[in-house]
């Protein structure tokens, strides 16, 4: 009997000493698995650093360079050369009476030819109509000119009576749907369509600006919000983002994207579509308690100015518009107003110069970026000096040297006989939106993107109490997730195109708010490959992409960079510490990036001991240019380094949307940009690259071609290894160039 008894209890024992072990090794499975979590998250997180500081960077460098070409019109005589080419992008920034308007609306005389098997539209529009169109789109089939600038001309006469501020109502028996930027990803407002169902009465919609750019459907996007909005005008509203604007389009594909699909009537559609961006309403309000609107607000915002204010007189948010004095414009509340009356008197009113919030009262120190303001010509005693060296830098003809008096443009047959601008008006649309929020408390120059402000949760509070509102949905920034809440849940982000940076590397998302107002957000991911990947596979080809995109900064600013070195190796050993190597390279690209965690992956086979072969690691880079004849120019580095800003110029000075430009208009190209970067570029340097890209010697240059010569490939055989080996192996992810 005994005996018999010690039996269960040896066996509880062992059982329990099994369930030690298994609950032990079941700790240490999860810890090592949160270890690895946290890994993965640590290298989203810095990939996603790394794609918004160039992304930033380039948006700095847009408004810098059209800032520029502002010290050009301001300052240049109008019959320099110089000024010629770039004065017809600031004609836009004047008030025209709408019969100047209507011949751009004219499609009667286009003909639909019987081989077209596109939609065919009818006016008015019908559910019927907008159907079509989008499984047209669905299918990649083209909308005909004839119907496109249709639908524009009647999108126009829509939106020139709606206020500036939409107000919004729900109901116990609806939620509306609010989304924010697309940027041209047809497949992300279709499945916001497909999950949500299709704008009507029973399922209003907001979209929150930034329909254009980066994607490469934009058109198609714009057509379909413009015929549901015509359609269901009181339950799909549009709010204008700051990409809605057509100096933005020049950089960021929107121009280009329209040119190649409407060779023969595209300049008459982005002509139209400039004035329908002027037209498109601020902000929305739902309930007089949620403030939707694009970018944000500051210390200053104003909602019952912005209600009032002309906002068609805004063609472009980065330059304040001009006036002509004998012009009446009608503004959105059917007023007209002249130019000679007291609201737009000289009195009233001062040149602005600069963008936003120039004076700060603090300093936001981890913004390594400076604003535009903070590059804003100054108009001192010296401006004639700062006129002279730029001629100098650009090479230009002693014959221009007349420079205006800076505060009189009298004789100025493009800008008119009267300059005039309402700061208060123009703070209050760029504050809307380029702005973001902080954590810290304040209001502040926003320094990486160039334009608006920061402002900071005591701001967030000080303005919804002034205006009884409980909420503000604001759109403007990439999220991860799709959406972010901050100060205290009373800002929330919104944003609708997934896979924004690379594929994988964020969800879209949009809200459905009810009559409690009580946001609810929905996410999602329209790439079918990207939700089949593994999340260490989804991490590798997102992380893979940004280090694409930062080697290629590096080799663009090699020269700089070594000479950044140098100065920490002053007897030219062609070594320093990995530490120096971090400072040099963030004083060069001023990114913000955290460069000692990157190191292992930009630097390797060049190290030892903690130093760093800085030659050898430039040849790690494993980037070389396509164009090797070309080298003798010396304009490679330039050409990589300024790619987008010397296609904007290129697309500006091609005034017909041709597609090509002559050898002296791309002589001149490179002067401006010369002026701009204050460097000397040699008139045979530039004639030897215009004679190398002219592949069939007739005379002209194909700006696409010629863009497309200059990207930089991969010598490496990474691209192969991503294909087979997706984010299997950490020694694998060494990032590629696209071809």
């Amino acid at each position: 009997m005994g005996c018999g008894s010690a039996k269960p209890t040896q066996h509880n024992q062992n059982h329990k000493l099994q369930l030690k072990k298994s609950m032990r090794s079941a700790l240490l499975i999860q810890r090592w698995y949160r270890q690895y979590v946290a890994r993965l998250e640590m290298r989203r997180r810095c990939t996603w650093n790394i794609f918004q500081s160039i992304e930033y960077a380039g948006q700095q460098d847009q408004i810098k360079l059209y800032n520029f070409f502002g010290f050009l019109m301001d300052h240049f005589t109008p019959a320099s050369s110089e000024r010629n080419l770039i004065s017809h992008i600031f004609r836009e920034n004047e008030v025209f009476q709408d019969v100047e308007w209507e011949p751009y609306f004219c499609y009667k005389s286009i003909e639909v030819p019987d081989t077209y098997a596109g939609p065919h539209l009818t006016f008015p529009l019908t559910v019927s109509n907008i159907t079509e169109l989008v499984e047209a789109f669905k299918h990649k089939e083209q909308l005909h000119a004839r119907f496109v600038l249709q639908l524009l001309g009647e999108t126009w006469r829509l939106l020139r009576v709606l206020p500036n501020i939409t107000e919004v109502s729900t109901c116990h028996s609806k939620e509306i749907t609010i989304c924010g930027d697309l940027h041209g990803h047809l497949e992300d407002l279709l499945l916001v369509f497909y999950k949500n169902g299709l704008p009507s009465v029973e399922t209003p919609y907001v979209f929150n600006g930034d329909f254009v750019d980066r994607g490469k459907d934009s058109i198609e996007i714009l057509l379909i919000l413009f015929a549901f909005q015509l359609v269901y005008p009181n339950d799909v509203h549009l709010n204008r983002g700051n990409h809605e604007d057509h100096i933005v389009n020049l950089r960021y594909g929107f121009t280009k994207e329209v040119l190649g699909k409407y060779r023969l009537h595209g300049k008459k559609i982005l002509k139209l579509l400039q004035k329908i961006f002027s037209w498109l309403p601020l902000a929305t309000v739902i309930d007089q308690k949620v403030l939707i609107l694009h970018g944000g607000i500051s210390d200053t915002t104003d909602l019952k100015l912005i209600a009032k204010l002309e906002r068609n007189r805004y063609v472009s948010a980065l330059r304040p518009p001009k006036c002509r004095q004998a012009v009446k414009s009608k503004g959105p509340g059917g007023q007209y107003s002249d130019g000679e009356g007291d609201r737009y008197s000289a009195a009233g009113r001062r040149r602005v110069r600069s963008l936003t919030h120039s004076n700060p009262a603090t300093a936001r120190h981890e913004l390594q970026r400076r604003s535009l303001q903070a590059y804003s010509i100054r108009t001192s005693p010296n401006v004639e000096e700062e006129l002279r060296e730029r001629r100098r830098w650009a090479g230009l003809s002693a014959s221009y040297e007349r420079i205006h008096d800076p505060i009189s443009s009298d004789s100025d047959p493009d800008s008119g006989e009267v300059l005039e601008t309402d700061a208060e008006e123009w703070k209050q649309i760029v504050d809307m939106l380029w702005s973001d929020p902080m954590l810290q408390d304040g209001c502040i120059p926003n320094e990486v993107r160039g334009g608006g402000c920061y402002w900071g949760p005591d701001v967030t509070q000080e303005v919804l109490n002034r205006h009884n509102l409980c909420l503000l949905i604001r759109s403007h920034e990439c999220k991860q997730d799709g959406y972010e809440f901050c100060h205290n849940r009373k800002v929330l982000t919104i944003f609708s195109a997934s896979n924004y940076y690379e594929v994988g590397s964020n969800r879209g998302a949009y809200i459905r708010l009810g009559p409690d107002l009580n946001p609810h957000v929905v996410q999602y991911q329209a790439s079918r490959s990207t939700r089949e990947l593994t999340l260490r596979q989804s991490v590798g080809r997102t992380e893979r992409s940004a280090l694409r995109a930062l080697r290629e900064q590096l080799f663009a600013h090699k020269s700089d960079l070594i000479s950044a070195f140098e100065e920490y190796d002053p007897e030219h050993t062609g070594v320093i510490s990995m530490e120096r190597w971090a400072v040099a390279t963030e004083t060069v690209l001023h990114l913000g990036l955290p460069w000692r965690v990157l190191r292992s992956q930009l630097v390797g086979c060049s190290t030892q001991e903690g130093m760093i072969n800085y030659n050898d690691w430039f040849r790690e880079l494993a980037l070389m240019d396509p164009n090797k004849e070309l080298a003798h120019t010396g304009l490679l580095e330039t050409m990589y380094r300024h790619h987008s800003n010397l296609e904007t110029i290129f697309r500006i000075i091609d005034t017909d949307h041709s597609g090509l430009i002559s050898f002296e208009e791309f002589r001149q190209t490179w002067k401006l940009l010369s002026s701009h970067l204050k460097m000397e570029i040699s008139d045979k340097a530039i004639s030897d690259l215009a004679l190398s890209i002219d592949f069939n010697k007739d005379g002209s240059i194909d700006i696409n071609e010629f863009m497309e010569a200059f990207r930089l490939v991969d010598c490496s055989h990474a691209q192969i290894l991503d294909s087979i080996n997706e984010g299997l192996t950490p020694d694998l992810q060494q990032p590629t160039s696209p071809s």
